[in-house]
């Protein structure tokens, strides 16, 4: 029986967000807060092959980022409020914001590379275009 039959394809949408295993959709995907485990404990996919990198945190920090500051010139703009306001109510939605979407952000971006293969560009022929 062949991984595929076995394991039919999984939306990187579903297993992703919701941190589970991108090949069986049930195994946990952390083993900590945003430490990968080294395996799936269901169906044991080796997890070493996701490296996320950055992205999670730029996508997070991006997104949340947008949408917070937004409030934030909507609520400075509409009721001139003092800079303590803004520091006991915009930082904490910051915070608290991005700490919130990383590990979702960072379960689709796994599930992704897994279900779209991806893997280390290479070359596979020197000189095939030609002398140059």
């Amino acid at each position: 029986m062949t991984e595929s039959a076995a394991y039919p394809p999984l939306s990187p949408w579903k297993t992703g967000p919701a941190c589970r295993c991108p090949r069986c959709g049930k195994g946990k995907l952390y083993k900590g807060f945003l430490t990968l485990a080294p395996s799936c404990n269901v169906c044991g996919l080796d997890l070493s092959f996701a490296d996320p990198a950055d992205g999670p945190a730029f996508f997070s920090m991006t997104g949340v980022g947008l949408l917070i500051m937004a409030l934030f010139a909507w609520i400075e703009v509409a009721y001139h409020p003092p800079i303590a306001f803004h520091l006991a109510f915009t930082l904490p939605l910051l915070v608290i914001g991005c700490l919130a979407t990383l590990r979702p952000i960072k379960g689709w971006l796994v599930a992704s590379q897994y279900y779209y293969k991806a893997e280390e560009g290479k070359f596979e022929h020197y000189g095939k275009h030609g002398p140059f």
